[in-house]
């Protein structure tokens, strides 16, 4: 099991994550990241997601981003859409610090957003369950920042309402 040491990073989108940096800053670096990191500064979100925390976030990839209905992100970011972007994105972010392996089938996480996630396991892979039914799998389990812990997935979250 690759559990952290604390200094050892993690390769994310071909970068090296590491615990020194927050959550914002690591992310940025990851190519696979980039529709997110825009995503969180078109929202405002950044401030919030280098504050003192700590937070745990599931980050979809680009990919993940990739299979919503096309043209859904390039609606989101507009400003007349930040609201509903704000949601979405607060609904992938979980306050306080879970590792993988603090996390337990059936547990449920009570977002930033509001709303619930729930804890699924699937052999050695950690899935997360949205409001909606949709299921999401941690691809990248771990990667810890000075300020939480993210934990990269393959489809975006989306909350009830």
């Amino acid at each position: 099991m690759g559990m952290g040491t604390g200094t050892g990073g993690v390769m994310v989108g071909g970068a090296m994550m590491t615990a020194d940096k927050d959550i914002v800053d690591n992310a940025a670096g990851s190519s696979d990241h980039t529709t997110l990191v825009a995503a969180v500064k078109a929202a405002g979100l950044a401030e919030t997601l280098k504050g003192a925390g700590p937070f745990t976030v599931f980050a979809p990839t680009n990919a993940a981003f990739d299979k919503l209905p096309a043209g859904t992100m390039n609606s989101l970011v507009t400003p007349e859409m930040k609201p509903t972007l704000t949601k979405i994105l607060t609904y992938h972010v979980v306050p306080g610090r879970y590792t993988a392996g603090n996390l337990t089938p059936g547990q449920v996480l009570t977002t930033v957003e509001g709303e619930q996630l729930i804890v699924m396991k699937n052999g050695n892979g950690v899935m997360i369950k949205d409001a909606k039914g949709g299921m999401a799998r941690v691809t990248i389990p771990d990667v810890i920042s000075s300020n939480g812990v993210t934990h990269v997935i393959d489809t975006v979250l989306m909350p009830a309402k």
